[in-house]
């Protein structure tokens, strides 16, 4: 266990929040008293969510240092240093080994290494003050795997290993470490690979996690991760059955293999 944080008058800043978990985060922090700042890409979107939630907006990338540097400078304007950093920026783009370079390096700037960059610039002032908590997303496909898509999954497993890395380094400093990985949520990048026309590899990545078990609102998500920071409880995962495949694979991971290449099978099968 880390060092739990009770999100009340603390400031709080979310990425990749113009919808979705981290839209759904940002308001079940407003809710509970924090102020938020919130970052996308989409300019539009995130100025009309921090209108709807009276947060403060940046727009930018996640995984830029400027960007991140923004969103701090934000914070700290308008209500003093962040107390918790919510690393929840995205994307999926990128299958298998058709996946270019370009997709491999922009899976790994946003999934992975938007999160060092954020802790660089945060953490050891957190460790200075005794207190801080980051909160990473990244997926159950970076405990399990992610049919269909590489980049995903490589990125995901790394999202797990840093924040995993963050929590044994500096939990003895009062920073707090969470790392949400959910199955199917009810967002924008899950619909896009569901209706991704005729991109067969897209749709069966969308399959195997719809397929995998119940798809959950962002909401439902979100306040489960506010349940863990309050406890200060490392791994959340949403969907219960995500613990009892971790384990099945640690057990016997080539039987593991073997029921993911079945899986893959059937799943070839039922979207062409």
């Amino acid at each position: 266990m880390g060092a739990p944080m009770q999100v009340q008058d603390k400031v709080a800043v979310v990425t990749g929040a113009a919808g979705g978990i981290g839209a759904a985060i940002a308001q079940a922090l407003v809710d509970a008293g924090a102020h938020v700042v919130v970052s996308d890409v989409d300019e539009a979107r995130v100025v009309a969510t921090a209108e709807r939630l009276g947060a403060v907006a940046v727009a930018g990338d996640a995984s830029s240092d400027e960007a991140i540097a923004a969103m701090i400078t934000a914070a700290e304007q308008a209500h003093g240093p962040v107390d918790l950093f919510f690393a929840n920026a995205g994307i999926g783009d990128g299958l298998g080994l058709s996946a270019s370079d370009a997709q491999w390096q922009a899976a790994l700037d946003v999934n992975l290494l938007a999160h060092v960059r954020a802790a660089r610039q945060l953490v050891p002032g957190w460790v200075e003050r005794g207190t801080g908590y980051f909160v990473s997303t990244a997926s159950a496909a970076g405990l399990l795997t992610q049919i269909g898509s590489a980049t995903y999954s490589v990125s995901k497993h790394g999202a797990v290993a840093f924040a995993e890395w963050l929590a044994v380094t500096y939990g003895d400093d009062g920073v707090g470490v969470s790392c949400l990985c959910p199955m199917g949520v009810d967002t924008d990048m899950l619909r896009s690979g569901m209706t991704s026309g005729d991109d067969a590899g897209g749709r069966v990545a969308a399959a195997a996690v719809t397929g995998a078990g119940e798809v959950l609102t962002p909401r439902d998500v979100a306040d489960q991760v506010l349940a863990a920071v309050a406890e200060g409880r490392f791994l959340i995962t949403p969907h219960e059955d995500v613990r009892e495949f971790l384990r099945r694979k640690v057990d016997d991971h080539d039987r593991w293999i073997g029921g993911m290449q079945r899986y893959q099978r059937h799943l070839r099968e039922s979207t062409r």
